[in-house]
């Protein structure tokens, strides 16, 4: 039972999909693991640690992929329409591919799994129960993205965050807001509060003013019956109504009048990110303030928002970060290895020590993109077929 752990190769990607830890579990559960070289070194990963925790080194993707019956990654494999090496084309058929496969964003992907006979699993899908819990791979990283994205705010910022009294005077406290008060918010408002900011925060779901409110921050909200029911099944945040909409943004036009930080999460998954600041939120913001847009990579949550730069407009900054969990490789990796380790666990019979996926399986099936040469998911198949 042969596990390959590939280097990832995509832009802003830093992030591995074992370390010499989870490499010690999956031999305890009876694998044999080959890891490409060079795969952890970003996350400062060694290729010694590997082999000391008992992984063999490969060479290349194709070296790590022979004979290999599950392979592990972070972001979805590169094809060769997307400037660099065919990695698909490096795995087996019949290959279980495991990792952050981006269907939504990338439906075209899943009819590739299914053409080369690739088992894919996207740990994006892991169904929001308490059984996967340990497995669910986007709370991981969103947790310490959120952490994330208070510091590189405070490095834009051009002030300091906790108020101080000094000989020449007294410099009040920051005042941050969060906008989206999921994992990401959550451990957003809680880092900018450790660093002594005033915080307030916003979100649709009436449902998450005990937990901003529990981190000592104050709940923005907008009177309406809908936030009563503004979240799905899965805890994620539905689409609002237009009137909704026209609500929300003048609330939050008022309040970002008075803050110096601004932190957007608001993602809806399967849709392009909701815009919550506009341009003219923006003119009317204090001069020197900053936006750090967290959905920047699904459209953005702020007007003028650009992936991978900071736009200056009327002395306000907007800082659009791709991949904000691989700029904290070691701990991001670390974590996504657990949830691996942990969703292996579910498909490897632990006292024969061979793969054994229970297909029936609720979290199995709500992750299974493809299975035999076909795809599985019902929310990809047709977006999958030729000519779709």
């Amino acid at each position: 039972m042969k596990i390959a752990v590939l280097k990832e190769r995509r832009a802003h990607e830093m992030r591995v999909a074992a370390t010499p830890d989870s490499v010690k579990k999956l031999i305890g559960m009876g694998a044999e693991v080959a890891i490409e070289a060079g795969a952890g070194a970003a996350a400062d990963y060694p290729d010694a640690a590997y082999a000391q925790a008992g992984a063999a080194i490969a060479a290349d993707a194709a070296a790590v992929c022979a004979g290999a019956v599950i392979v592990l990654k972070v972001q979805r494999p590169m094809a060769e329409a997307e400037g660099g090496a065919d990695e698909l084309a490096a795995m087996p058929r019949g290959a279980n591919l495991i990792g952050l496969l981006s269907p939504h964003s990338d439906a075209a992907s899943v009819a590739r799994y299914a053409s080369s006979g690739v088992n894919a699993f996207a740990l994006e899908l892991t169904p929001r129960i308490t059984r996967a819990q340990a497995m669910d791979a986007l709370s991981s990283q969103a947790n310490l993205a959120g952490y994330r994205a208070v510091l590189e705010a405070a490095i834009v910022f051009g002030r300091a965050f906790p108020m101080m009294m000094t000989a020449a005077g007294t410099i009040a406290p920051a005042r941050v807001v969060v906008l989206g008060a999921g994992v990401a918010g959550l451990q957003a408002i809680a880092t900018a509060r450790r660093l002594g900011a005033v915080v307030s925060a916003f979100d649709v779901r009436a449902a998450a003013k005990e937990q901003v409110e529990s981190l000592g921050a104050t709940f923005i909200e907008v009177p309406s019956e809908e936030t009563q029911s503004a979240e799905t099944a899965g805890g994620y945040a539905r689409e609002m109504s237009e009137d909704y909409k026209k609500k929300q943004q003048q609330v939050l036009h008022d309040h970002l009048k008075k803050q110096d930080i601004v932190i957007t999460t608001a993602l809806v998954p399967g849709r392009a990110a909701p815009r919550l600041i506009t341009e003219a939120m923006l003119r009317d913001m204090k001069p020197g303030s900053v936006v750090l847009d967290m959905a920047v990579e699904s459209g953005g949550n702020c007007a003028l928002s650009e992936s991978g730069k900071t736009v200056e407009a009327n002395f306000v900054r907007i800082v659009g970060i791709p991949n904000l969990p691989s700029r904290i490789a070691a701990d991001a990796s670390a974590l996504y290895a657990r949830n691996l380790v942990a969703f292996l666990a579910l498909m490897i019979d632990a006292k024969e020590k061979v793969l054994n996926i229970p297909w029936d399986d609720e979290i199995v099936k709500a992750m299974a993109l493809t299975r035999d040469g076909e795809v599985a998911h019902p929310d990809f198949a047709a977006a999958a077929r030729p000519g779709a």
